[in-house]
């Protein structure tokens, strides 16, 4: 996971502040966060980390909270870090997430894997997460195109992993943050017109 880079809503490199761990999973994807750590590790640690967990793993078979001996991992999980965030996957259902607004609104990030890139899942996602009321950080890690960064940001995504191949392309990607700056859909328009003197 050391070849990705965590990029804020201005495409500022923010990788060395970012201190989240994935717990490790069979399912856990490549970029989740830039580090992972397993159960036992986390278990053993003096320091509290922040720590990332997949939400499919919380849940039980009809896609509500699990409980029993998932519930109690859970809880010691949250014992173990300072802050606790989900990472959802495109296989979530949108419903799934209204249905768990009361988990979802407590996680201090929230990050939405996309598997490939005509996978548009994830814009639902973080507007459906908005909707909610969720007012911390939505991150977008996966195969989300380099050119939906600016409709993503609009959605409410707050930060992006980049592999480090995209972010040393050819493309500059700062421009992918600033595609739409001079564009209006009423609610992010600048504050003078268009082709006023500054």
């Amino acid at each position: 996971m050391a070849n990705h880079h965590i990029l804020d809503s201005r495409g500022v490199d923010v990788s060395a502040q970012d201190h989240w761990l994935a717990l490790s999973t069979d399912a856990l994807p490549d970029g989740i966060a830039l580090s992972e750590i397993t159960l036992l590790e986390l278990l053993q640690r003096q320091e509290k980390p922040e720590v990332v967990v997949p939400l499919a793993d919380l849940l039980n078979s009809e896609n509500a909270l699990a409980g029993g001996l998932i519930k109690e991992v859970y809880n010691l999980i949250v014992q173990h870090s300072s802050h606790v965030g989900v990472w959802i996957t495109a296989d979530t259902d949108t419903a799934v997430l209204t249905a768990l607004s009361e988990l979802l609104l407590e996680q201090s990030l929230i990050v939405i894997d996309v598997p490939k890139f005509a996978d548009g899942r994830g814009f639902s996602f973080a507007k459906t997460l908005r909707q909610l009321g969720y007012s911390k950080e939505i991150r977008v890690a996966g195969e989300f195109g380099r050119d939906q960064i600016a409709y993503l940001l609009r959605v409410g995504v707050d930060s992006f992993v980049i592999n480090e191949h995209d972010l040393h392309s050819d493309f500059d990607i700062s421009q992918a943050f600033t595609a739409l700056a001079s564009s209006y859909n009423g609610q992010d328009a600048s504050k003078l017109p268009m082709f006023a003197a500054s």
